[in-house]
């Protein structure tokens, strides 16, 4: 249980902070909320460091962090442009889905064996993503309402394909940094996060460079972006101690439920309305998620 109350903590760590780098990315660009998150990370990161002498590092312990972080940096990037393009309840449960499953296959590869009611969490996975990829369209915003029935058709499935385009990637830098992470020595405490930061930064400033994004955020995402930087590390400062206190398998499919926390803060904050058929989408994924967690368990 110890590693499904810090997988909770993590979910809704992470669901928090997407939830705020989504409100920064639709009012900047999001390569440059992007890097103004995982810069406030590792100053996050370097400021707890020395309140936490659990450990210490070691270079494998720093590479799977960097990998994971790697990863991390690359989800991130999805993620936000498909919440910056779309409601928050589509790209988020698509990735976290994509995610926990391709986990949950790494941790079958490295000898983990789940039960059967995880493996119809799994299989109750794959209809889950469907009904959350198909409902897409179905909720219009408010500002919509005016606009002619077939406009707002069209802009509703415009919507919908670019979060499940934004958000398959998202989900597979999700696994990547789900899966490194979980690999980095107990040994080393938390020091594989400072390098999950970094190396999420250094991907990220990467892609800023290619594009010709590398400036500093619009004044209006920058509070958001702090935000969800420090809640960011936090959250993955709870998801290595649930890696290390049990199996992968169970650490990420319960972190995995950060979109609940997410599409929550969005009807709450944002106002955005959740229409029937994404509700049943998010229904099953949920119940996917938990599935898969109450199998490993048992």
């Amino acid at each position: 249980m110890l590693t499904v109350g810090l997988g909770l903590l993590s979910a809704f760590g992470y669901g928090s902070a997407d939830f705020l780098a989504g409100v920064a990315a639709r009012r900047a660009s999001v390569i440059e909320i992007t890097l103004l998150i995982y810069a406030v990370g590792v100053v996050t990161m370097l400021a707890v460091l020395p309140f936490l002498h659990d450990g210490t590092p070691s270079l494998g312990a720093l590479a799977w962090g960097a990998a994971s972080g790697s990863g991390c940096g690359a989800g991130a990037l999805f993620l936000a442009a498909g919440f910056r393009r779309a409601p928050f309840s589509i790209a988020g449960p698509l990735s976290a889905v994509i995610g926990a499953g391709l986990s949950v296959i790494a941790g079958l590869a490295l000898g983990e064996r789940p039960t059967s009611i995880a493996w119809a969490g799994l299989l109750l996975a794959l209809p889950a993503i469907l009904v959350v990829s198909a409902s897409g369209g179905q909720d219009a915003p408010a500002e919509n309402v005016r606009q002619p029935r077939r406009g707002r058709h069209r802009r509703r499935v415009r919507a919908g394909l670019a979060g499940v385009a934004f958000g398959v990637p998202a989900g597979i830098g999700c696994a990547i940094s789900l899966t490194g992470l979980a690999q980095a020595s107990p040994a080393a405490g938390v020091w594989p996060v400072l390098a999950v930061q970094v190396a999420a930064l250094v991907t990220t400033g990467a892609v800023a460079v290619v594009t010709g994004d590398l400036r500093l955020a619009a004044k209006g995402s920058r509070r958001p972006s702090a935000a969800s930087g420090v809640i960011g590390a936090a959250a993955a400062i709870f998801y290595l101690l649930a890696a290390h206190a049990g199996l992968l398998a169970i650490a990420a499919v319960v972190t995995s439920l950060f979109p609940a926390v997410t599409v929550g803060l969005a009807a709450m904050i944002a106002q955005e309305r959740l229409g029937p058929i994404r509700l049943a989408g998010l229904a099953l994924t949920v119940g996917a998620l938990t599935l898969i967690a109450l199998g490993g368990t048992g």
